[in-house]
């Protein structure tokens, strides 16, 4: 029985599963040896079979009551296992992306890198944080991208590290955060505006063991652990990875699953991963692919300033456009 968002897009190939953002999904899968059946909300049934569904799918439809949540209707139909039975198989399942889901994906992190240095250039430093994230979600809805989270912190809020935007001023120096999704796919990303950072080197150096850690086969605790470890080595606290989760996973869920030490998960070729190390006044996040070469970095738009460290381009902080 697939309920989830991230597990009903991704079964049926990118398919928008809300109406709200914060409500569940419109419609629930149940996924047999004899064929598929749709449980799907009677009101967004016609919708979806014109504009979202495969041909064959409006075959496999039942349509549900409105008041009843198609995954009520969709377990009335006998015994299933849950995706909480099969949390792990499922994210192996999904997690090495697919030749299609690639191509989705690259064009997706393009994209949000673009509405991200768009509303960076329409920003001053009289600009407020509010101003900030209206021009990053108009950006984000413009190409078909459902912003799921768009944070902003101007200089005198740098501390929060999910700062939710307010009517504060950015400042000197002010932080750009999106997560963005389309066909299911969620693209992730931070940027910094304004004066440069004393410690944007420093996490820059603590994300490459990030990535030198994230290869085909590595065990995904391992990975975080070699990631934490490299904060002492970068000049922050040694703990200060406790203070904010260090990202990981990424694909159909925002983290898929949030990186912890007791997760074991391989890693894989193909699979999407967000590492977003921070410390105060500072992080770094960028949507990644690994690869058989290394790690391919998908939220990327020509016109940001990068540095290269450790043999990959890195967004730098970007000057005001404006006085």
């Amino acid at each position: 029985m697939l309920t989830s968002h991230e597990a009903v897009s991704w079964y049926l190939d990118g398919v928008r599963t809300h109406v709200s953002l914060a409500g569940p999904p419109v419609l629930a899968v149940r996924v047999d040896d004899r064929g598929d059946t749709l449980y799907v909300a009677v009101n967004e049934a016609e919708r979806l079979i014109a504009e979202e569904l495969l041909p064959d799918d409006a075959d496999s439809i039942v349509r549900v009551p409105w008041q009843i949540p198609p995954a009520v209707a969709a377990g009335e139909a006998g015994p299933a296992a849950s995706e909480s039975e099969l949390a792990g198989a499922l994210r192996a399942a999904r997690a090495a992306l697919l030749p299609a889901e690639t191509d989705r994906y690259r064009a997706l992190c393009r994209e949000t890198a673009e509405a991200m240095t768009d509303a960076a250039a329409s920003l001053g430093p009289h600009s407020t944080e509010r101003d900030a994230a209206a021009a990053l979600a108009a950006g984000l809805v413009a190409r078909g991208i459902d912003p799921l989270v768009v944070l902003v912190a101007g200089a005198q809020r740098l501390g929060f590290r999910h700062p939710l935007p307010t009517d504060a001023p950015l400042g000197e120096r002010a932080m750009l955060v999106v997560c963005g999704r389309r066909h299911g796919l969620i693209a992730n990303a931070t940027r910094w505006v304004g004066a440069a950072g004393d410690d944007d080197e420093k996490i820059l150096a603590l994300e490459a063991a990030f990535f030198a850690a994230t290869r085909p086969g590595a065990r995904l605790d391992d990975v975080f652990a070699a990631g934490c470890a490299a904060y002492g080595a970068a000049g922050f606290d040694v703990d200060q990875w406790q203070r904010h989760h260090q990202g990981g996973p990424t694909g159909y869920a925002g983290r898929d699953p949030r990186a912890t030490g007791d997760n074991g998960d391989l890693v894989h070729e193909n699979q999407a991963f967000a590492w977003n190390p921070s410390a105060p006044g500072v992080k770094v996040e960028d949507t990644v692919l690994v690869t058989s070469t290394g790690i391919e970095v998908l939220t990327v738009d020509s016109r940001w300033p990068v540095v290269e460290v450790a043999g990959l381009s890195r967004p730098d902080a970007r000057a005001w456009s404006e006085g």
